[in-house]
């Protein structure tokens, strides 16, 4: 397994340590429960150095962004970011992403750690502009400071000002070292994304002063980390989204602009939307006491109507929340279905995103 350049502090802080997509990364220190509340409350930092950066560079790098994501790149300014998707031809998704626009002839492509080498083939493949493609996933650490409590620590570690608007980027320093400094996250809470190439005690050292420099900050694994984005509804790619859903179906129409010229999937996805969609990403909130996970079959009246994509019991709501691809007509709030497990069918209703209120 590869080793992040924040592992020894990773075990030196208590986590419990497994293996995802092929790194060590921590699950949980303390408790799933506690990080999570930490970073609702106050604040929590995450070792996520295991997603992947490409760097997209050279007179035609817009134009190959924009042909092989589904949202539009022309729209970007420098120092900001944006949400998006790849698409196979067939308009299955082939990953999530964030786009990072330096200039006209520099983006980064923020890309899903389980997905990095096929992301990167397909990335070579489909570069009929002849962009510059660099794939630096191995050289970052990435640390996420997630929490209400999140600017603060970040002023006083880079000591200066940090007014962004959500989803735009800055350039920092520390200790020399250059730090692209994002407003982005994958939690609902107000949080800030640190990119930077620096070793083992650089790594260290950036993670050490953030926690001095507020009260009570948590080291957060991947456990919170997934229960905090479904409380928000964002989709995970493996559960929620992969190559057999298409962005439509998953609710991310929002970022699928389909008057844009030209795009990998543009032609099935506008056939989806004339067609007509079968089935629907739901939220689900759970009514019964039980634990909702992936894979576990939704039913009308005995009849199964999609699956579960993901699920929890949210620590805010105290009870279970899911995700679950249901057929069209089943979609609408209020609807009551039953979670099937062991057999035994629990109580849920459909519901809005998110499942909690964020002011």
């Amino acid at each position: 397994m590869k080793k992040t350049k924040l592992y020894e502090i990773n075990v030196k802080n208590g986590a419990k340590m497994v293996d995802f997509a092929g790194y060590s990364m921590p699950v949980q220190y303390e408790s799933i429960i506690a990080e999570h509340k930490a970073v609702r409350n106050n604040v929590g930092l995450f070792d996520v150095s295991h997603m992947g950066e490409v760097f997209v560079e050279g007179e035609k790098a817009l134009d190959f962004v924009n042909y092989i994501t589904i949202n539009d790149a022309s729209k970007l300014t420098p120092g900001k970011v944006q949400y998006s998707a790849m698409c196979y031809e067939d308009g299955g998704i082939v990953d999530d992403l964030l786009v990072y626009k330096f200039s006209d002839t520099k983006f980064l492509l923020v890309i899903n750690a389980s997905n990095i080498e096929k992301d990167f083939d397909w990335m070579v493949k489909n570069n009929i502009f002849g962009a510059s493609l660099t794939n630096a996933s191995d050289d970052y650490t990435l640390i996420a400071v997630q929490g209400p409590e999140s600017k603060n620590l970040v002023e006083k570690v880079f000591n200066r000002s940090i007014d962004l608007e959500y989803y735009t980027f800055t350039e920092g320093q520390f200790q020399g070292i250059d730090v692209i400094i994002s407003r982005t996250g994958y939690t609902g809470e107000l949080g800030y994304e640190l990119y930077f190439i620096g070793d083992e005690k650089i790594s260290s050292g950036l993670w050490e002063a953030l926690v001095a420099a507020g009260n009570n900050v948590k080291p957060a694994g991947l456990g919170s980390r997934d229960s905090l984005r479904l409380e928000m509804g964002y989709c995970l790619y493996g559960n929620d989204i992969d190559q057999t859903t298409n962005p439509l179906e998953a609710g991310l129409g929002w970022i699928t602009k389909l008057t844009k010229e030209n795009f990998i999937g543009k032609e099935a996805l506008l056939k989806v939307k004339s067609e007509g969609l079968k089935r629907k990403l739901t939220p689900l909130l759970i009514k019964d006491k039980c634990f909702p996970r992936h894979g576990y079959d939704v039913a009308v009246n005995g009849n199964v109507i999609g699956k579960l994509t993901s699920g929890t019991v949210s620590p805010v709501l105290e009870k279970g929340i899911a995700l679950a691809y249901l057929n069209l007509e089943f979609t609408a709030p209020g609807t009551e279905v039953d979670i099937i497990i062991r057999e035994k069918g629990y109580k849920a209703e459909v519901v809005k995103l998110p499942f909690i209120e964020k002011k």
